[in-house]
């Protein structure tokens, strides 16, 4: 494997690599330059992996239009016009480029990556490889397929988008692929270790934080946990190769195991490797299982001490999931009868198996120690605003107050409704009073929950001044109902607002 790993693979020397960085920065080789440059339409096709669009926009001879159809487009152009663009002899000394005749062509695909802060970054990916899906992979070259290396998908920047941000010592990148999930987490955690079974990954990897201007992660080889063997850490990140197949064709999806086991396997040992509220978040796939409810399935994989969010995005059945990963891999370019029996196994895989569909999503777990942990699965295929860390973390931190706040805590407690909560009344045209009333989030998870009359008053007046027993004390002589009652009925509604993100508890000590 050694010798295919790295075939056709750029070195990393810093100070070359650092001219390069310059000369990209120069020509707005970013995502804003490119935006300008290509315009909107042309942009997003480049994100589908169309081509046309940017080709009829880099007719020019501008070193921006040169770096394009070098590295994104992957069209050699004339060594001279290279050179107004580059350090071209740094370039091909490296091997970020290759001369051919009087023109020089890319060995890998450079795509500008923009940073959460503004950072202009660049993340490196195999020819044809910057973005997988519904067209499958382009030509590659002469690689082995089965070590492939993706650049940045949408399960990348999902990923990164929900990652919790808060300052930690160490960070961890299992399965790191191209390298985009080490180099947000090099923004905030001191040392940043990136594993993957595929050694040509890992040499990708480093060229991304290297091209990046990014302190080098901790690269090291190997399945799940092997690397890092009994060492643990603040934060584990994880894009695994998740995709439920017959057998292990395509390094950067399949992971190998049978059904879901490798997602299944990666939650069961992550505790391991987390240290005392520790987070531990993964993109996963998931089999919905004849005769088993999904939630208390994927509820029974959290190990002992944690806490856990899981949130499905999507369900496909099964011919759809077959489908789509049999076009991500270009099998549908394949002779028909090949492709025939590829989808045939498929589904002999899912009916052995007794699986109906396949879900994908979100698992975060919280190592907290607690006695009655808190796990929370549900389905939200509706959209949220990213990213999400903060909310995330929010969520986990809301779980703490409510394990440790009865009713009569509760109740002494003051609350914050939530930036951008909006009332929306139900009910038929012109009726007097509405049939019920909705509050709803604009912002994070972008919930909406059904209140009375008391829960949309107690939440309107929630600005952190009254406790909630005063509130309600308020609104049962104003609504001339007996207080006593009403505290007794109430709590089991705030813990529902507060447990979704309606309602902040506010710090004591404020």
């Amino acid at each position: 494997m050694g010798s295919v790993s790295t075939h056709r693979l750029p070195a990393a020397d810093l100070a070359r690599t650092d001219r390069l960085r310059e000369a990209l920065l120069a020509a707005a080789f970013t995502a804003d330059g490119l935006l300008d440059l290509l315009g909107a339409p042309a942009y997003a096709a480049l994100a589908r992996s169309e081509t046309v669009p940017a080709l009829r926009a880099t007719r020019g001879e501008s070193p921006l239009e040169t770096l394009v159809r070098l590295f994104l487009l992957q069209r050699p152009v004339p060594y001279e016009r290279a050179a107004a663009a580059l350090p071209v002899e740094d370039c091909l000394a490296d091997g970020w480029l290759v001369r051919e005749g009087t023109e020089v062509r890319a060995t890998v695909d450079v795509r500008p990556y923009g940073g959460p802060e503004g950072q202009d970054w660049w993340v490196v990916a195999d020819l044809g490889c910057a973005v997988g899906g519904a067209g499958g992979l382009a030509d590659t070259s002469g690689v082995d397929r089965s070590q492939l290396v993706l650049g940045v998908g949408g399960a990348s920047t999902t990923l990164a988008g929900i990652t919790v941000r808060t300052p930690v010592e160490s960070a961890l990148d299992l399965g790191t692929g191209s390298g985009i999930q080490a180099l947000h987490a090099a923004r905030h955690a001191t040392r940043v270790t990136a594993t993957d079974l595929n050694p040509r990954a890992l040499h990708v990897a480093r060229l991304t934080l290297a091209l990046s201007g990014v302190p080098a992660a901790d690269l090291r080889a190997g399945s799940l946990f092997e690397p890092v063997a009994d060492e643990s850490f603040d934060l584990i990140v994880s894009n695994p190769p998740f995709v439920i197949s017959p057998g292990a064709r395509l390094t950067y999806r399949d992971g190998g195991m049978a059904g879901d086991d490798l997602c299944r396997t990666l939650v069961q040992r992550s505790a391991d490797h987390l240290n005392d509220g520790g987070y531990c978040q993964l993109l996963a796939n998931w089999q919905h299982v004849e005769g088993e409810d999904w939630r208390e399935r994927l509820s029974s994989w959290v190990p002992r001490g944690c806490d856990a969010w899981i949130v499905q995005r999507e369900v496909q059945d099964v011919t759809q999931y077959a489908e789509l990963w049999l076009r991500d891999g270009g099998d549908h370019r394949a002779d028909p009868a090949e492709y025939a029996a590829r989808y045939d196994a498929w589904l002999d895989e899912f009916e052995s198996r007794k699986t109906k569909a396949v879900g994908f999503g979100w698992i975060t777990l919280r190592k907290s120690g607690a006695d009655q942990p808190s796990i929370v699965a549900e389905e939200w295929p509706h959209p949220v605003e990213q990213p999400l860390g903060d909310a995330v973390r929010a969520h986990f931190e809301r779980q703490d107050f409510l394990r440790s706040h009865d009713d009569a805590a509760l109740l002494g407690a003051r609350f914050h409704l939530a930036a951008e909560v909006a009332q929306e009344q139900v009910g038929a045209p012109g009726a007097e009073d509405p049939e019920h009333v909705v509050l709803r989030q604009n912002r994070g998870m972008r919930r909406a929950t059904k209140v009375d009359t008391v829960g949309a008053g107690f939440a309107g007046v929630c600005d952190g001044t009254l406790t909630a027993g005063r509130i309600l004390d308020a609104i049962a002589q104003l609504m001339e109902e007996d207080p006593v009652l009403l505290r007794d009925r109430t709590p089991e509604s705030i813990r529902l607002l507060v447990e979704q993100g309606f309602l902040t508890p506010v710090d004591s000590s404020d």
